[in-house]
């Protein structure tokens, strides 16, 4: 009986870490890593979101990140505040609400040169109709949304 237990007990931890742990600093996906893969430099430089791949990666607040290119990794690693998202990559319009949202690499804007993320665009359209208002309130509830267990 214990050894039909013990594979349940263990899948059970897993899945109940956030419950205990708190959430993790940056929005990373399973397999994806941070912001779903997407090279967070890419917003800036090329003005849209890039995939990046498992060539050029770098860890950074618990999480690893994914480039397009060798020099925005390089790019990344010397400045990763002027390029990581806001608010750990999670949803901006949900960290204003007071509660974290997974993202939509797709639904992005950049705002006084700092990258925000959204769920969805249609997320990101109610996120825009308030930036400030929005920015603001999220502003006050980060990190502490992403409690501490």
């Amino acid at each position: 009986m214990r050894t039909r237990l013990f594979p349940f007990a263990l899948v059970m931890l897993i899945f109940s870490h956030g419950a205990w742990a708190g959430k993790d600093e940056v929005y990373s996906s399973l397999f994806g890593g941070a912001i779903r893969g997407y090279d967070p430099v890419a917003y800036f430089t090329r003005g849209k979101p890039v995939k990046g791949n498992s060539d050029h990666t770098v860890e950074y607040k618990g999480a690893t990140w994914k480039f397009s290119s060798a020099k925005n990794r390089l790019a990344f690693a010397g400045m990763p505040e002027k390029y990581a998202p806001q608010y750990g990559g999670y949803c901006a319009y949900a960290v204003s609400q007071g509660y974290t949202a997974s993202i939509d690499p797709e639904a992005w804007t950049i705002v006084d040169d700092k990258l925000y993320l959204n769920y969805n665009k249609d997320i990101r359209a109610k996120w825009s109709r308030d930036i400030p208002g929005n920015i603001e309130k999220a502003n006050a509830n980060w990190p502490g949304v992403l409690g501490s267990g």
